[in-house]
């Protein structure tokens, strides 16, 4: 049984919009069936979604489901999120979580590759939260996917999101961005969750390669409005949106980065993250 928004889901106002690219790749045009499967896996499971009213109702829930110490330290433990943001996440669509103790929370994850013109690959060293704390990543760009979102969809809107501020408010970055052939790939990794301490993760996580022309050859930081910023409607979104911790600032930084293989991904996460294999 999972616990979430029934879909198809009508995105929620104040949040940011998908951005469709206005030309096919090459990850849309090959049959999903993973993304089939899911989709499936909701629908046919509809009756048995449930929708949080509220992010206390939400937090009453999982206090009985994890442990207390891991739970107090939601949004407290510098570099986490608070249930505020869990329930939007659930709201949007983002996440589903299953009637477990503890659950298991399900993500569909794009993670993408950017790749510069001397071979190097811009990662996420860290990021600069609403509460002041800063949080280590060390990761190429990664996105949660929304809602019947196609992999290169949701590879234009995460490129727009977390590096659209370096163009100046620019409207042409989706004709900067080129999704690489050949490089889509997935799989699916269990692990627990950083953001969210003691609840159990379980991510699909939707990998290519692209380029972005136009971006800074040095280290640089972008600027990002979480859920599109501030609203004055009163709505149990919008309040959910005021107390959840954001990111504000993105720091990158251009590494040499372990290569892809036709048999296998590697990739080679920060020690503190994950490295799954032993890079």
């Amino acid at each position: 049984m999972f616990l979430g928004p029934s879909p198809p889901h009508t995105p929620l106002l104040n949040r940011r919009n998908n951005h469709r690219p206005p030309h096919a790749t090459v990850s849309s045009a090959l049959p999903d069936l993973f993304l089939a499967a899911f989709s499936l896996l909701f629908l046919w499971s509809s009756d048995k979604l449930a929708r949080f009213a509220s992010a206390q109702s939400l937090s009453d829930w999982l206090e009985s489901r994890l442990p207390s110490d891991s739970f107090a330290a939601w949004g407290v433990k510098p570099g986490t999120k608070n249930v505020h943001n869990l329930w939007l996440e659930l709201s949007d669509g983002e996440t589903s979580l299953a009637d477990s103790t503890p659950p298991v929370r399900t993500v569909n994850v794009v993670t993408v590759r950017v790749i510069g013109e001397d071979g190097k690959v811009l990662v996420e060293s860290h990021q600069e939260l609403s509460d002041g704390s800063v949080r280590e990543r060390f990761r190429p760009l990664s996105e949660k996917m929304k809602p019947e979102e196609t992999p290169d969809e949701a590879v234009f809107r995460a490129i727009k999101e977390e590096l659209g501020s370096i163009f100046n408010g620019e409207n042409d970055v989706g004709e900067r961005i080129k999704i690489l052939p050949g490089t889509y790939s997935r799989r699916v990794e269990e692990r627990n969750s950083l953001s969210y301490p003691g609840l159990p993760a379980r991510y699909a996580l939707h990998s290519v390669d692209a380029t972005v022309r136009g971006l800074p050859e040095e280290d640089f930081c972008t600027e990002e409005k979480e859920y599109g910023g501030e609203s004055k409607e009163d709505s149990e979104e919008t309040r959910a949106v005021g107390k959840a911790v954001t990111v504000k600032r993105h720091y990158w930084k251009w590494v040499f980065w372990p290569h892809r293989s036709k048999s296998r991904l590697v990739t080679c996460w920060h020690v503190s993250v994950f490295c799954p294999w032993r890079c």
